[in-house]
């Protein structure tokens, strides 16, 4: 496979074994002492041992820190911000799945604050409270091609106190160089393949039906959509191909450049259920997928037919593309309903409800929604029953 760098959204370096240019990364941006950030299980792999390896034959002086959750949280961050301010990083090299890149890139982002994580909450121009000057560099390494957080400028935490995902943004949440290397996610289970991917859909679709002029954002995610419908399910099946796992990561970042046109009611509806129920994110996307879209049929219509036309569907209808949706998700073997996964007894509807409608993703779905309609659509993923 041939190596690519790339300078759109970001500094990307793409391509088989680029991660063996970590160390190359570390001396671009001038680092000193990276943070290396992961979760709590991939620490325990041979991918951190090699990892570790290739710094250290480079001579790389480094920390890792592990304590980041499958639903990373406040206290995730707050207790990597001591480790970082301890070890005296200069540098979070963010290396994992989604949950890993988010409390990675939080990190570096509140090394140097003195309010609250919680008030930059992705709300007006929160942002703005921030000191730019002190937010630490940030090398991305994605293990999984789902959340794309590597090209995001927004991480994802459950606040504890009061159980709610929050999205905290800052334009410096985007990484100083993002490292794709597809030989990192051959190892992926095929459950974790197929539910990381289909958030990578979610992000794409949301971001192409989202109301509002972006022709940059709708390009990417057609695209993104084309690539994941092609290369998805033989990631799946046969996770050894570099091909179709190096066009996975691809889909997974352009998903996350173009969502900054807007998400939806796939996002409003799973968020509450991670936070509450610890439901992975990408099954939840996933499993809301059909009855979000045919929830918002009337206004997605016109850019479902596109998407249709795009993918040279045989059936190019709004039935033809939700059939495709349907058909994807039993090659992948995802639940039809909610509660395939979760007992009926186990969701409070009205305090997921209420807590859909006051996510931030909930503003840009292209339908405008009330509490009432977040129940219903949830009550709808319950019985299976598709609008």
């Amino acid at each position: 496979m041939v190596k690519f760098n790339w300078n759109y959204p970001t500094t990307m370096w793409i391509g088989k074994d680029r991660i063996k240019d970590l160390p190359t990364a570390c001396l671009t941006l001038n680092v000193k002492k990276p943070l290396l950030v992961t979760d709590k299980n991939l620490v325990k792999t041979k991918l951190i041992d090699d990892l570790i390896e290739i710094l250290k034959s480079k001579k790389v002086d480094f920390s890792i820190y592990s304590e980041v959750d499958g639903n990373p949280n406040g206290s995730n961050v707050d207790k990597g911000v001591n480790y970082y301010k301890k070890n005296n990083n200069d540098c979070v090299i963010a290396f994992g799945g989604g949950s890993a890149l988010d409390v990675g890139k939080a990190i570096a982002f509140m090394c140097g604050q003195t309010l609250s994580l919680w008030e930059f909450e992705d709300i007006g121009d929160n942002w703005t409270k921030a000191n730019s000057n002190t937010i630490a560099p940030i090398i991305a390494i994605p293990t999984t091609a789902g959340t794309g957080s590597e090209t995001g400028r927004a991480s994802v935490i459950l606040n504890e106190d009061i159980g709610v995902k929050k999205i905290i943004f800052h334009p410096k949440f985007l990484p100083s160089i993002v490292i794709l290397d597809p030989m990192l996610t051959v190892s992926l289970p095929p459950e974790i393949t197929a539910s990381t991917g289909m958030d990578a859909l979610a992000h794409n679709l949301e971001a192409f039906c989202a109301p509002g002029y972006h022709p940059m954002a709708d390009g990417i995610a057609l695209e993104g959509i084309r690539l994941i419908d092609k290369w998805l399910v033989e990631a799946y099946e046969n996770g050894s191909n570099i091909e179709a796992r190096m066009n996975m990561l691809s889909a997974a970042s352009m998903g996350s450049t173009a969502f900054q046109k807007g998400l939806g009611a796939i996002h409003s509806l799973s968020h509450p259920i991670n936070a509450l129920n610890d439901v992975h994110h990408g099954l939840s996307n996933a499993i809301f997928m059909p009855y979000v879209l045919t929830f918002n049929k009337k206004e997605i219509k016109h850019r479902v037919l596109k998407v249709s036309n795009y993918l040279e569907l045989k059936d190019k209808s709004f039935d033809g593309f939700i059939n495709w949706i349907l058909e994807l998700r039993k090659k992948l073997n995802i639940p039809h309903k909610l509660s395939d996964t979760l007992d009926e007894k186990d969701l409070d509807l009205d305090k997921l409800s209420k807590m859909a409608i006051e996510d931030p993703s909930t503003n840009s779905n292209p339908k405008k929604l009330t509490v009432s309609d977040m129940k219903t659509m949830y009550q709808n993923s319950i019985t299976g029953n598709l609008f």
